[in-house]
């Protein structure tokens, strides 16, 4: 746990696009020993005075996600500081000291970063244009990033814990900056975060069982496109071939309808069991054809997005922790706090403004989040914690691995490097790497076929085997590595 929180605060220095302090987080983790799964929520709610119905008498029609309107209360450092706590060794001073050095000396913006940050620089507005520019223009690979605010910053987390986030000074500034955009952030919305254990939700797939956290994640939409994709005989099909992107894509659009309709803070929500169940699966399969693309399952709610940061860590002893942190869209909403440049998230935009909506934004409600991390078990015993980035892709990302290693037997590193499809908006985004004749034949089924500007998603794992081993593996579409020591 020391080690997950350690990376993924680093992280928000390394690749500030993606993940920060100002976001959220969830986590699945398996103590050393013990053969059961927790789940750790650490997304925040909208402000006391958030209002949908405000909203729409100014005439929104969706929230921008470059507004103050899209910011939630972070909640991601609550989250950390109470899992320290509760399941950590070191305490936060030693966690932290990593990223309290990087964050004053500088850490070298590597490549794949650079290349986000010159598409998202100009999503970036006021402070946050002096705080993420560098001589106000995008990073380049091998410049240096530094941020002595938010080094200042987790100095007084490592010091005092979450109190020092969410109330006094800092907390005074992140509610400055986003009062003076037009938020309706105050003080007590801050004091009042708070991150949650959980218990996570699973289905059975062949002979292993996936672990997902629960809403208001969608994780349960990887389960539910898993069990569609269980009506069908996927290892009859080449891994590469049209039948099988044909049958997950189908898959995909019928399952992202039902998160569409359903999805939100577990509290608003009675649809769960539902989406879980065989037969719902089952009577979503059935409105498949295997030759022929449908025209329009849904017309899905968001654009899909890259930016997120997944870390997977297996300690000797045995423990796991599954642990994905983001910051939603590439520099969130592109605001950040004058005087310490914490950098706010837009998960806000997951809402939507639909009177009577279970996902609608109201005071206090989580939204709908993209981000799920991922663990697989064989009879009861955790064997592999796993995640795959890339927003919305996310669960037909986790129903891809898995199939990948169940149907077609790849080993981990195989399972996340073969190339990837994703239907989304009308669209069947094919990376490079499948043959021609294959993007010739789902075209002929229907299918309106487009290369995808960036790769899609990212991806890292640990197998646990039984022999002590640990088998790593890391996205090459990332700077990301698989390190054993």
């Amino acid at each position: 746990m020391d080690a997950a929180i350690a990376g993924a605060v680093l992280l928000g220095l390394c690749e500030p696009q993606m993940t920060g302090l100002g976001g959220d987080c969830f986590v699945l983790f398996s103590p050393a020993g013990k053969n059961e799964i927790h789940a750790f929520n650490g997304s925040g709610v909208a402000p006391q005075k958030a209002s949908a119905a405000d909203l729409r008498e100014q005439g929104h029609r969706n929230i921008d996600p470059a507004s103050p309107h899209a910011i939630t209360i972070p909640t991601a450092v609550d989250a950390f500081c109470k899992l320290s706590e509760n399941w950590g060794k070191l305490g936060l001073d030693a966690i932290l000291a990593p990223a309290i050095r990087y964050a004053k000396e500088g850490v070298p913006v590597a490549p794949r970063v650079a290349f986000d940050w010159a598409i998202a620089a100009s999503s970036l507005q006021g402070s946050a244009r002096d705080k993420y520019l560098i001589s106000g223009k995008a990073a380049k690979p091998g410049d240096m990033f530094r941020s002595e605010g938010q080094a200042q910053v987790l100095k007084q987390i490592a010091k005092h814990g979450r109190d020092a986030f969410y109330t006094g000074e800092i907390a005074e500034d992140m509610v400055r900056s986003l009062n003076a955009r037009g938020g309706v952030h105050t003080l007590e919305d801050f004091a009042q975060a708070s991150a949650f254990e959980t218990s996570p939700i699973s289905g059975a797939y062949g002979p292993l069982d996936l672990f997902e956290h629960p809403p208001n994640g969608q994780g349960a939409i990887a389960i539910l496109i898993l069990n569609i994709l269980a009506q069908f005989d996927l290892q009859s099909m080449d891994p590469l071939g049209a039948d099988r992107a044909h049958i997950e894509a189908e898959a995909t659009k019928l399952a992202y309808d039902a998160r569409n309709r359903f999805l939100a803070d577990p509290d608003h929500m009675s649809n769960l069991n539902h989406l879980l169940s065989a037969e719902t699966a089952q009577a979503l399969a059935e409105k498949i054809d295997p030759k022929r693309a449908m025209t329009s399952a849904t017309q899905l709610s968001e654009s899909v997005h890259k930016d997120t940061v997944y870390i997977t860590v297996v300690d000797k002893d045995g423990m796991s922790v599954s642990l994905i942190y983001s910051i939603f869209h590439s520099f969130g909403s592109g605001i950040a706090s004058e005087k310490y440049g914490i950098l706010f998230q837009n998960r806000g935009a997951g809402f939507n403004l639909i009177d009577g909506h279970p996902n609608c934004l109201a005071a206090g409600k989580r939204p709908m989040h993209t981000i799920i991390p991922g663990m697989l078990v064989r009879d009861g015993k955790p064997m592999m914690p796993f995640g795959v980035m890339g927003g919305q892709y996310q669960p037909c990302g986790h129903a891809r691995f898995v199939t990948n290693v169940i149907d077609f037997g790849m080993d981990i590193q195989s399972a996340v490097d073969a190339p990837r499809c994703f239907a989304e908006n009308g669209i069947l985004n094919v990376e490079r790497g499948y043959d021609p004749s294959v993007l010739q034949e789902l075209a002929e089924r229907g299918h309106d076929i487009a290369t995808p500007e960036t790769a899609i998603g990212g991806a890292q794992a640990i197998q646990m085997h039984d022999s002590g081993i640990l088998e790593g593996a890391s996205d090459p579409r990332k700077d990301g590595c698989a390190l054993g020591y």
